[in-house]
């Protein structure tokens, strides 16, 4: 998909929240084909816990140079998998090249991950309002693409009680932040009962961070 006008997708003036509607929508078999084959098999999706010791309902795993944990001793970049003790699987070329180009677009100059959480979701599981601030530089966004079957995604403020809008995300949807909005809170509504042809009633999050 090419963009025809920036302006079309921002959210907000000003807010560094830009919106991509479908503009995964052509790498999508691709990239759910390399998770089925070559990530997850090395790297199982886990519902991890929380310090606190609550169990996560979104399953999550990881691949690149480094992959976000949860545990006991808290939330955190590790280079290796705890649960086989070898490194995260390498982030493919072609989602790292994609994540830096849609960073471009949305225009927010160089970016290179070094770790792609993976989020997946059932009908019912949601993920509560958070900021993502276990990485070093919070100069650089956020990008995160959906997959499969439609959800709320909430968006806020610098505060967790702060106003949030919902955006709905499809299939194919690129959501990147960053800028001033860079820690605001968001997080992900129920997820309603749907069918998608590539993965059924599942959905699956892709979010690329630079971690170090």
């Amino acid at each position: 998909m090419q963009l025809t006008s920036i302006e079309d997708y921002v959210i907000t003036p000003k807010s560094g929240v830009v919106l991509l509607k479908q503009y995964a929508i052509e790498a999508a078999e691709l990239f759910v084909d390399i998770l089925k084959k070559q990530i997850l098999p090395q790297a199982r999706l886990r519902n991890m816990r929380t310090p606190g010791g609550h169990k996560m309902a979104v399953a999550m795993s990881n691949c690149g140079e480094y992959g976000w944990i949860s545990d006991a001793k808290g939330y955190r970049y590790t280079i290796n998998d705890p649960l086989t003790s070898h490194p995260w699987p390498p982030m493919p070329d072609s989602f790292r090249k994609f994540a830096s180009a849609v960073a471009q677009t949305a225009g927010f100059g160089k970016f290179t991950p070094d770790a792609c959480l993976i989020n997946h979701y059932r009908p019912g599981v949601k993920l509560s309002l958070h900021q993502d601030k276990d990485e070093l530089d919070f100069d650089k966004p956020i990008v995160s693409v959906s997959f499969g079957i439609t959800a709320g995604f909430l968006f806020g403020g610098k505060n967790r009680k702060d106003k949030t809008r919902k955006i709905m995300l499809e299939h194919g949807d690129v959501i990147v932040w960053g800028g001033v909005s860079r820690l605001h809170y968001h997080g992900v509504l129920p997820i309603k009962p749907d069918w998608h042809l590539l993965l059924q009633d599942n959905r699956i999050n892709l979010t690329f961070r630079q971690a170090r």
